[in-house]
This record gives C-alpha cells, sequence and structure tokens, in this order.
C-alpha cells in the first residue's frame, strides 16, 4: 500500500494545476468613478482585470473624481490600451442623488472649505457634456446601452450569490439598484467597497481637521445611507484609517515599468505623482479582495452616514455593537491593518503582468 502511494503522488501534483484551472473563478462587477488616465480608479479596475482569479462581469461607472462622460472614455481607452475589450462598460449615474454644486459652494462658505471636491474641484472643472484632457487618445468603442443599476440588477439574478460587488467610487449607481430592486443585496454574494473614515492617524490637513469626511461617502451620502441599511450578506470597507498607510511611489511605478506588457505600458505612461500625498486609495481595496491575507487586522462596526443638513453632512457614523442605534444598520467589517510590502508586491506583479485570455486585440499608445 506504500508502494501505490508512492506511485501516486507524481500523479497527484501533475493533477494540481489542472484542478486549480478548472476552479470557477471568482464573479465580480467593479463599480468605479473612473478618473483617467492611470489614477486609483483605472489602476485598481486594471489589477481585477488582471488577475487571473477574477470573472470581471462588467464595469458600471459613476460620477466622482470626474465627470461620467470623461471617466466611461478613459475606461473604454484603457480597456483599448491594454487588450480588454471583452469588458463591457456601463454608464451610471451622472448626478448625486440629491447634493449639488451650487448647495455644496454655499456650504462650504458657512462651515469651510472641502480639500477634494472630485468632478466639482475648482482649477480642473469643467462642464458634464466635456470630455476634459484625454493625453491617451480618445476611444473607437462605445459603451453598452444598458444603464449601470440594470445592469447590476441583472447580473445578481442571473449569477444568484455568487457576484461580487466592488465599489470604488461613490454609491450612486448602487442605491439606484437597490431602489429598483430592494432583493439585490440579498442575491449578491458580497458588498466590497473603497469608503469611509474613522479616526486617520495623519499629518495629513484634509483629515486632521475633517477626521469623519472621505469624499466617495460624502459626494453622495443619500446614496451611500441607502446602500449601507441594504441588508447584504457581507459588507467589507477600505477607509481612509487604512488608506493613508499607503503611498504611490515612483519606485512602484518603475517597478512596474521594466516589465513590456500592455498594462506595464500603460501605467508607465500615465501614472503620476500629484503632491505630497499619493495614497493608493482602490488600489487596497482590490488587492484585499483578491488576497485578503494582505489585510492583518480587521474590526467590525455598524455603519451609516450623517444626513443632517449643518457641518457634518456627509461624515462617516459608526458603532460597536453594545451602543449601535436601534434603528436598522448593517455590519461592515473595516479594515485597519496590513502588510505593506505584501501589497505592494502584488500591485507590482497585477500591473506587470501579461493580459489574461478572453481579450481583445490592443490599441497602441499615441
Amino acid at each position: 500500500m506504500r508502494h501505490t502511494r508512492l506511485y501516486l503522488a507524481p500523479i497527484l501534483f501533475a493533477l494540481l494545476p489542472l484542478a486549480s484551472w478548472c476552479q470557477e473563478k471568482r464573479k465580480v462587477i467593479i463599480d468605479q468613478d473612473a478618473a483617467g488616465p492611470a489614477g486609483t480608479g483605472q489602476q485598481s479596475i486594471l489589477m481585477l482585470l488582471q488577475s487571473r482569479e477574477t470573472d470581471v462581469l462588467g464595469i458600471t461607472v459613476v460620477t466622482g473624481d470626474a465627470w461620467l462622460r470623461e471617466e466611461v472614455a478613459h475606461t473604454l481607452r484603457m480597456l483599448e490600451l491594454v487588450g480588454r475589450t471583452d469588458v463591457p462598460v456601463f454608464p451610471g449615474a451622472e448626478y448625486p442623488l440629491v447634493r449639488r454644486k451650487e448647495t455644496t459652494e454655499l456650504w462650504e462658505q458657512r462651515y469651510g472649505m472641502i480639500a477634494w471636491l472630485g468632478a466639482w474641484t475648482p482649477g480642473r472643472y469643467h462642464p458634464p457634456d466635456e470630455y476634459g484632457d484625454m493625453p491617451e487618445g480618445r476611444p473607437t468603442t462605445r459603451p453598452a446601452r444598458e444603464d449601470a443599476p440594470h445592469f447590476l440588477i441583472r447580473m445578481v439574478h442571473q449569477y444568484p450569490h455568487q457576484v461580487t460587488l466592488y465599489a470604488g467610487g461613490p454609491m450612486t449607481n448602487l442605491a439606484l439598484a437597490v431602489s429598483i430592486d430592494p432583493g439585490l443585496p440579498a442575491l449578491a454574494k458580497e458588498l466590497v467597497f473603497m469608503g469611509a473614515s474613522l479616526s486617520p492617524q495623519t499629518e495629513d490637513p484634509e483629515f486632521q481637521r475633517l477626521p469623519h469626511h472621505e469624499f466617495n461617502i460624502w459626494f453622495d451620502p443619500e446614496a451611500a445611507h441607502i446602500v449601507l441599511r441594504a441588508p447584504w450578506k457581507k459588507m467589507v470597507a477600505t477607509p481612509v484609517d487604512i488608506s493613508i498607510k499607503t503611498e504611490l511611489t515612483r519606485d512602484l511605478i518603475d517597478r512596474v515599468k521594466k516589465s513590456d506588457t500592455p498594462s506595464a505600458r500603460y501605467i508607465g505612461s500615465y501614472a503620476a505623482l500629484h503632491g505630497k500625498y499619493n495614497y493608493l486609495w482602490d488600489e487596497l481595496a482590490a488587492a484585499a479582495w483578491l488576497d485578503p491575507s494582505v489585510i492583518t487586522r480587521k474590526e467590525t462596526r455598524y455603519m451609516d452616514v450623517d444626513l443632517e443638513s449643518g457641518a457634518g453632512y456627509g461624515n462617516t457614523l459608526t458603532w460597536p455593537e453594545k451602543v449601535k442605534p436601534r434603528v436598522q444598520v448593517q455590519p461592515v467589517e473595516i479594515e485597519e491593518e496590513l502588510d505593506r510590502e505584501k501589497f505592494y508586491n502584488l500591485f507590482v506583479a497585477l500591473l506587470s503582468a501579461p493580459t489574461p485570455k478572453k481579450a481583445g486585440s490592443v490599441s497602441k499608445l499615441p
């Protein structure tokens, strides 16, 4: 019997790659405010596309860091450049549910300036029907005709309890989908999002002054409220508190640029550092979902958003189990600490890797 085991061992080891290859890929929809080129939104999309463990069903786009129209264009062009035109892109909400530029400016007059206003940021603002700068060139492909909320609904019904929703921007598309179909959260596998701020320990003046302010939640607080109150089976948050422990550096970009793959060429051409603080916001949320061992400590809290019209409008609210409100709030796994080196290595490995199969033709850089 012992000899039989010895003879079988090489056969079993030979079959391991086949078993891994046959393993079903993890289905995910990427919901993103995909400013570009490169940047945290585009780089996180690329990381999820580059993983051979994922089946990206589609990319849904929402206004946030930039306007919807230009974000869709940047996403389509990035997919052309890396050879992933097989992945459909679905335009979503162009405006938050309630918040508007004019009322936000009035709020700032009363309570102080906000460092980052996304599509409304002074000095880079332009009307929503314009593209802004596109150094990578305009796309030749088109987005899907179906809108983002209905695509989200259709996919969770088509693949019940199998689809992870990854949200890297404001939650407007998700809130619209939940409002149309309240059964969506129960049909999804989980919601993974970059958002919220609890009490970040930092010298960054943006978060020293407003420790509970985080752009994705703040930009559309009503949408975040709807989503966070919905009965998801699982929610995982990558908040400001852990995001600011990461940094995009010239060294990381150069490590990616050593490769000559389409993704590496895209990053090498367009990734850039901006000022003193260059956090890997959405990239960390993507990496933590792809490899949970990147996160070394979590805490479960209950989360909501301040919807009062005063100084705290849009701030993150959280409670531990013992003091949570009596009204319906949901538990969220909040990431607190990370293995920084493991994260950086995964970031470089994914963005340097060849384009996975089931891909479109690669377009050339301009």
